[in-house]
């Protein structure tokens, strides 16, 4: 039966980002630096460090969090995912064959006065450059649909696609569509993430790698000044740490947590509350489709009959955290398909071994599992390695940090590698970025899996705006990559947070993007968090 999507706040508890999980920051910033608690400041911790903060190349959920206080873009989506607001653009309007998009951007906006911008005002041409950037430089193809943004009017931006494509919209409301000064990129080069500015309604004070990174408010905000005063990211891995954080007032918002960590701040008291939200987000294991063993359907239908994945869940998740997974979609997106969830091969390690035969493996062969370094990630590794091994694989493990890991994915040298995914409720964000042969150097689908029917129905599902044959074409191909036994997926999560009641106002919501300063109208702030002191 398929789920429907719902925000809801309840005591109770997961996982999950764009890109899966942990990264460098296993210890919690300590001493002189700590900064929980402090009037007029709110510190969140993140599961991993972030290490690219320039819009174009950043590749995680972590990284965007930091991006989206410090930039704006040009429309946004609205706290329940089901419209566009005005954002640096006040109106936009469409061509009715789709191809061509006209904004008309906000005047009065400034950037931060930085280093090189020095508190402009932003203009056209800002958008048109921050645009055009990502559609050329993009690291993870954020905007691979546009042709070219043009300057056609003081005030005026038109952005021509490459064809048509229903996801336009919704990719502008990504932080690497964000708008940049490009004084400040080209003054800082390839420091620029270092020193990331752009219009926001926070600037980038301070940003030490594997630690923290620490926002002051921008009180020029061309929606009127933030109710904090600081916005403190700290880099907390483990998520007992982070739940730990949160009791002593380290922390006062702690994010993704899992495992114990929901117990022990569901049962806190003192102010402390466990928020619960079903993300648009689906955890998952890939294989190798071009190169090595895994590149035979044979093989990878045999390690995914070699997993009991019941067992995976009950040991990763054992406080409510997930609902079973099944396709590479969540449960919220308009596209998802149920009757497919039968296509999912049992756990059947014997007809496995059969399957290792068939495909000349009989005695096995060796691959690498690719992870990040948060616990989640390292115990399905480490299970992962078990079945395999019951049925004649050596699975060694590999343990990077978030940067290094998604570069080996990028790369296409990952055998197997395990993350999680979250993005919108349009299927595009999913099918298209994990399935498309254009994605094959980005996260996304550095597996290198390429369908020629599946790219026809995947490229066709973009370029009609009709839902329902939207909706078609995406599970046709759905249909196809769940009989190319692509990947395991194992697990749909809730986003859990640990919040203190020292933080006021704030809504999670299923795409897991934090949002501290929000307006629905594009015209005055519909929510703006404080902190009580």
């Amino acid at each position: 039966m398929k789920k429907i999507l719902a925000l809801s706040l309840a005591c109770a508890m997961s996982v999950g980002l764009l890109a899966g999980c942990g990264n460098g920051g296993n210890n919690t910033p300590s001493g002189d630096d700590s900064t929980g608690g402090e009037p007029g400041t709110l510190t969140v911790a993140l599961t991993s460090s972030p290490s690219k903060l320039d819009p174009i190349h950043y590749s995680g959920t972590y990284e965007s969090q930091i991006i989206n206080q410090v930039c704006d873009r040009v429309v946004e989506y609205n706290d329940d995912l089901t419209e566009y607001v005005p954002s640096l653009a006040t109106s936009w309007t469409i061509s009715d064959d789709g191809m061509t998009y006209v904004f008309q951007i906000r005047q009065g906006v400034h950037f931060q006065n930085t280093e090189y911008a020095q508190g402009r005002e932003m203009t056209a041409e800002d958008v048109a450059y921050s645009l055009n950037r990502s559609a050329q430089y993009s690291d993870n193809n954020r905007l691979d649909m546009l042709d070219k943004a043009e300057v056609t009017g003081e005030w005026e931006v038109t952005c021509t696609l490459k064809s048509p494509n229903a996801s336009f919209m919704t990719a502008l409301t990504d932080a690497g569509n964000s708008i940049v000064a490009q004084e400040e990129v080209e003054g800082w080069g390839d420091d620029f993430g270092y020193h990331l500015s752009g219009t926001g309604a926070f600037y980038l004070d301070e940003f030490q790698l594997d630690e923290q990174a620490i926002l002051t408010a921008n009180e020029d905000y061309w929606l009127g000044a933030p109710n904090l005063d600081k916005l403190v990211f700290k880099f907390i891995s483990d998520p007992s740490q982070a739940a730990n954080a949160l009791l002593t007032g380290e922390v006062d918002l702690a994010t993704m947590l899992s495992g114990e960590a929901i117990n022990t701040v569901q049962n806190a008291g003192n102010g402390i509350e466990l928020m619960k939200i079903e993300a648009l987000k689906i955890n998952y294991v890939r294989f190798n489709a071009q190169k090595g063993p895994t590149a035979d359907p044979l093989v990878r239908q045999a390690l995914i009959e070699a997993v009991d994945q019941d067992a995976i869940r009950t040991a990763l998740y054992q406080y409510d955290e997930v609902m079973p997974g099944y396709l590479p979609l969540p449960y919220g997106s308009w596209a998802y398909d149920s009757s497919l969830e039968s296509m999912v091969p049992g756990y059947d390690p014997e007809h496995a071994k059969e399957l290792l035969a068939e495909a000349g493996y009989a005695d096995g062969f060796s691959i690498t599992i690719n992870v990040s370094d948060s616990e989640e990630r390292k115990t399905l590794a480490t299970m992962l390695q078990a079945y395999w091994k019951a049925i004649g694989i050596d699975a060694q493990i590999s343990v990077n940090e978030w940067g290094t890991f998604s570069d080996t994915v990028c790369s296409g040298n990952s055998d197997v590698y395990a993350m999680s995914w979250t993005w919108y409720p349009d299927p595009y964000f999913f099918l298209n970025k994990l399935f498309s042969e254009v994605e094959t150097t980005a996260i996304g689908n550095g597996a290198g899996y390429v369908d020629a029917e599946v790219e026809d129905l995947l490229t066709k599902a973009y370029q009609t705006t009709d839902q329902d044959e939207r909706t078609e074409y995406y599970q046709q191909a759905m249909e196809i990559i769940m009989g190319d036994y692509a990947g395991i997926y194992y697990a749909n999560p809730y986003d859990m947070y640990g919040i203190s009641d020292r933080v006021q106002d704030f809504v999670p919501r299923a795409d897991g993007t934090l949002k501290f300063v929000e307006s629905e109208d594009g015209e005055t702030i519909a929510r703006n968090v404080s902190v009580v002191d």
